[in-house]
């Protein structure tokens, strides 16, 4: 069975050990040939806005936290749709976070361009079902 992998990926995350084990999660999978790294949604943000001022393609695919300072994920998804790009309609986001709380998950499910949601930590089965959802 070949899976393809994913084009390229960005990590929107505060914390820097799920942030270490995720990327070493996906080089064991061999998920992705790129991650980007953002530690908040600001920095994500700016960085992804100024990708598309250039004309160049986004990540294919997004892990966002939702608690983080500076820029909370719903803030970084609230400014993200309204990015004028080149790829967007291929962007799969997946809300990564250590939160069960319903009303985060319901909260989800008003964003069209969230994919799904995932509770941390990312496991290699998470990162395998991912590809398999994709590459169908």
């Amino acid at each position: 069975m070949n899976i393809t992998k994913i084009r390229s990926v960005c990590i929107i995350d505060d914390d820097p050990i799920f942030i270490y084990g995720t990327k070493r999660i996906m080089n064991e999978a061999d998920f992705t040939d790129e991650i980007l790294v953002f530690n908040d949604g600001q920095e994500a943000f700016d960085a992804l806005k100024t990708i598309t001022e250039k004309g160049e393609e986004l990540p294919s695919m997004i892990f966002l936290d939702i608690n983080m300072p500076i820029m909370t994920g719903w803030e970084f998804l609230d400014e993200f749709i309204k990015l004028p790009n080149n790829n967007s309609e291929n962007i799969i986001i997946y809300i990564i976070s250590s939160s069960v709380d319903p009303r985060d998950i319901e909260r989800i499910q008003q964003y069209k361009i969230v994919n799904n949601y995932i509770l941390k930590p990312i496991s290699i089965e998470d990162l395998h079902n991912i590809l398999k959802s994709v590459g169908n």
